[in-house]
């Protein structure tokens, strides 16, 4: 399942939908000639997962828009989705929103409506988390994929990320937003495999395909 699954820096991703479908999450400083969008998911308003010129970019008439409250109102164009709301927006993808907050945090506080997605599709159930911390949520959801911040700038960080792991209960873990910002390292990916390898998840960094951050 994780071919179909495209890391496209910090915590952006497009996934390769059944039928030749594009699902876009949190889409941010996307490459030249990416292909336009059948869904796009956005988890909530700040500038590194909310971006209306890559929004634009890839969108169609017939792109659907899935977010939260605060998102639709900024774009003027979306379908909000609330915590624990399941929709099915394209064929054959079904799509579960989650909640996302930092309980130590402000940045992130459980006001402001920020999502997690638990994307239904080829028999599999990808959770993106978000900006998040460790909450426990995490207990209700379940996933076969988790894709996880493991950088500590505002999120969890990769020991959090790990303890997630004993709640989830994934078969396969996907870290993300680290590395991409000034107080997090590269290195967080690495040390989260390890950590999940030792709580039985088979971990893996996906190389990221976008040139806008191979080479910042």
């Amino acid at each position: 399942m994780l071919e179909h699954i495209h890391w496209l820096g910090h915590a952006s991703f497009l996934i390769d939908g059944p039928g030749g479908q594009v699902i876009y999450i949190d889409p941010w400083r996307l490459p030249e000639g990416s292909p336009a969008a059948s869904l796009i998911l956005i988890s909530h308003d700040h500038y590194d997962h909310f971006s209306v010129e890559d929004i634009r970019r890839v969108s169609t008439p017939a792109t659907v828009l899935l977010s939260n409250q605060r998102v639709a109102e900024a774009l003027g164009q979306a379908e909000v989705l609330l915590p624990w709301q399941s929709v099915q927006p394209i064929a054959d993808v079904a799509v579960r929103a989650v909640p996302a907050y930092t309980p130590d945090s402000v940045y992130h506080a459980r006001e402001f409506g920020g999502l997690g997605f638990v994307i239904t599709m080829l028999r599999h159930e990808i959770y993106y988390a978000g900006d998040t911390g460790l909450i426990e949520e995490m207990s209700l959801i379940g996933c076969d994929i988790a894709l996880l911040p493991v950088g500590g700038q505002y999120t969890m960080n990769y020991e959090e990320a790990a303890h997630a792991l004993e709640l989830l209960q994934p078969q396969t873990a996907v870290p993300m937003h680290y590395g991409s910002q000034v107080s997090d390292s590269r290195s967080s990916g690495k040390l989260f495999c390890q950590l999940a390898a030792a709580h039985g998840v088979e971990a893996v960094e996906l190389p990221i395909e976008n040139p806008a951050f191979v080479e910042s």
